[in-house]
């Protein structure tokens, strides 16, 4: 088993290199004069999530040409919140076959929307102070996403911890974050907008390609101190749920180097405590358990306010990384109830 230590040892200094993705960027001031913009929300039952997003969009020095809220046939006071807090609401119209809610939405708003820019935002995001103008100000043609800081408050969100790791990883530099999409309007009608990625839930994936194909550049960087985002609020099954409905099909879309990079990495992170509880020999693993551990901290805290003892613990959220990705790949292509609608899971 001794022979397993340097091997260890390698993996754990590679996991530096594959996670150097994770350092934050340096933003430049927010141009005195941005060019318009508009703010395109799709909302389906956000009564609870969307005010946070609109005040916070409302303390920006940098304000917007147009903030438009898509409201998804919305049972709750999504639209009446809206409008009381200067949104422009836009009901959606029925949603057509072979069409996402999400999607549907997204295209509905692009059609009116006015800005020279086109500023996509899920409704549980909200923006720090003075983000939004740097965001703005990063805009270089494309499409530019910015991965937003997890801001974790209940025990059970600890367990998104390698959910949330994997899917920054996989998605910088080169790939678009679901949450956040800014693109120009003329790009945006090139690769197709939404309506070319209709069917698709994780349709963020999937534009990234299509923006390659074009030869315009796709770009995405992490969000901490800029913007953020609480992950399903309302217990453990909706985030189960959440992860659920896309995520296999999502590290599927992953470039193959930067899969093999993470394997790599999670198998230092499983020999660690598993060769120690074989062998007994905590003096040695112990010590390499703690040099993991004190990785995943530093690692974890760069994409969302986990805490220590999650990363001292962290062989539980790993297991229930494990047993909700195999229930993604098993669920892949069958129907789940999201948001109150059956769909096809990716």
């Amino acid at each position: 088993m001794l022979i397993l230590l340097p091997v260890a040892l390698g993996l754990w200094f590679l996991g530096f290199f594959l996670w150097s993705r994770l350092c934050r960027c340096t933003w430049a001031s927010a141009p005195g004069h941005p060019p318009s913009f508009s703010i395109i929300i799709p909302a389906r039952n956000e009564e609870h999530n969307l005010p946070t997003l609109l005040r916070s969009l409302a303390a920006q020095p940098v304000k917007p040409h147009e903030i438009l809220v898509v409201d998804d046939d919305s049972t709750d006071r999504t639209a009446e919140l809206a409008r009381q807090l200067g949104a422009r609401v836009l009901p959606s119209q029925p949603l057509p076959d072979g069409w996402r809610g999400k999607t549907w939405a997204c295209h509905q708003g692009a059609q009116a929307a006015r800005g020279k820019l086109l500023l996509f935002l899920d409704a549980d995001t909200w923006f720090e102070p003075d983000g939004l103008g740097k965001a703005i100000s990063a805009y270089g043609g494309g499409a530019l996403s910015i991965g937003p800081y997890h801001a974790v408050r209940e025990p059970y969100e600890q367990l998104s911890m390698f959910f949330n790791l994997n899917m920054t990883v996989a998605t910088v530099p080169h790939g678009l974050f679901g949450q956040m999409l800014l693109v120009d309007q003329e790009s945006y009608r090139r690769v197709g907008g939404h309506e070319a990625v209709r069917g698709r839930i994780l349709e963020h994936a999937s534009l990234a390609a299509r923006f390659r194909a074009a030869g315009l550049p796709a770009r995405s960087v992490t969000g901490k101190g800029l913007f953020s985002f609480r992950m399903y609020p309302n217990g453990l099954r909706e985030l189960i749920g959440g992860w659920t409905k896309g995520f296999a099909s999502g590290a599927g879309q992953t470039a193959r180097a930067t899969m093999l990079l993470i394997i790599a990495w999670i198998v230092g992170l499983m020999l660690a405590p598993l060769v120690g509880l074989v062998t007994g020999d905590w003096l040695r693993w112990g010590a390499i358990y703690l040099l993991y551990a004190a990785q995943v901290s530093g690692f974890s805290r760069q994409v969302g306010a986990f805490r220590w003892f999650s990363a001292l613990l962290y062989p539980l959220p790993l297991l229930f990384f494990f047993a909700v990705f195999a229930w993604s790949v098993a669920h892949s292509g069958r129907r789940v109830i999201w948001k109150g609608r059956e769909i096809r899971a990716d």
